[in-house]
């Protein structure tokens, strides 16, 4: 009882930073429906940028926030303006394949002007364990799911009580409509690709400490990521939450009780049956498309 328990606790954390990878993914695709495939190098990235600004002088909360600022710039204000923009004028699957490109770019780009081998990377929440219900249980992990579960409130506090995250909802809804009511469309979607690169710095200070900075590690987190976000239903932020939960519960559980080597085929596994018996994601809402 007391494995399982750790394993919930680890899973949760886990999920929580999956969690906020999905929801930028269904905040890209409500807006302006972009598919970012390079979503999990964009967690991978900050944390490189972190690095190099400790590197140079800067101490631990500067680069943070340096960290931050650079992939608010390059990972939501140039990435919208150099790549999405120009691409989604050819339609949804160039501007897919243009991501798939932008991945391997970053990744290759790290490698190669940074390290090829993993590198410690400074915890912003304390070590150590704590007893809870007597059982010992990672400061770490306690640490990474409140903070990531107080930035989804803060989100969604964002989105549904204050007059510009209705505007984001109304230009995510009915872009005409929202533009004859007076809605800065344009400065909403933009809003939105800032928002997604702050939760991908978000997501890499925290798991970073865990796995340390790889150039790897986008590829394992994104891959997560877009499952919990179609497990949950990729057209509802709520769903997007559940499903990074639900994901990374899954996959501990998975490595502990199958095998560390088959851990990635259960989460597949489930996407696969969800597809099959609830295409729209567990709490998704069914779409319509005029073809």
């Amino acid at each position: 009882m007391s494995n399982l328990f750790d394993l919930l606790v680890a899973g949760l954390a886990t999920g929580a930073i999956y969690a906020l990878v999905a929801v930028g993914f269904t905040l890209l695709w409500q807006t302006s429906q972009t598919i970012n495939f390079a979503q999990g190098e964009f967690v991978m990235l900050p944390a490189f940028l972190m690095l190099a600004a400790m590197h140079a002088g800067a101490p631990f909360w500067l680069a943070i926030i340096l960290g931050i600022l650079l992939s608010m710039l390059l990972l939501g204000l140039a990435f919208k303006m150099l790549l999405v923009d120009p691409m989604l004028r050819h339609g949804v699957l160039p501007l897919a394949i243009a991501t798939m490109a932008l991945a391997i770019g970053l990744k290759e780009a790290v490698k190669q002007f940074f390290s090829a081998e993993a590198s410690p990377f400074p915890s912003i929440v304390p070590t150590g364990d704590v007893s809870i219900l007597g059982h010992a249980v990672s400061l770490q992990s306690i640490g990474v799911l409140v903070l990531a579960i107080l930035a989804v409130f803060g989100l969604t506090a964002l989105l549904n009580r204050t007059s510009l995250g209705h505007q984001m909802q109304a230009a995510a809804q009915n872009p005409t409509v929202a533009r004859i009511i007076g809605v800065p469309v344009e400065r909403m979607i933009l809003l939105t690709f800032l928002i997604n690169a702050f939760l991908v710095a978000l997501a890499s200070l925290l798991i970073t400490p865990i796995y340390l900075a790889k150039f790897t590690s986008g590829e394992v987190l994104g891959q997560a990521a877009f499952i919990a976000a179609i497990v949950g239903g990729f057209n509802q932020v709520r769903g997007a939450i559940a499903g990074g939960l639900l994901i990374g519960v899954l996959d501990n559980l998975a490595a502990a009780y199958v095998s560390t080597q088959y851990r990635a085929a259960v989460p597949m596994i489930f996407l696969i049956a969800v597809i099959l018996f609830r295409p729209q994601g567990l709490l998704g809402r069914a779409e319509e498309r005029t073809v």
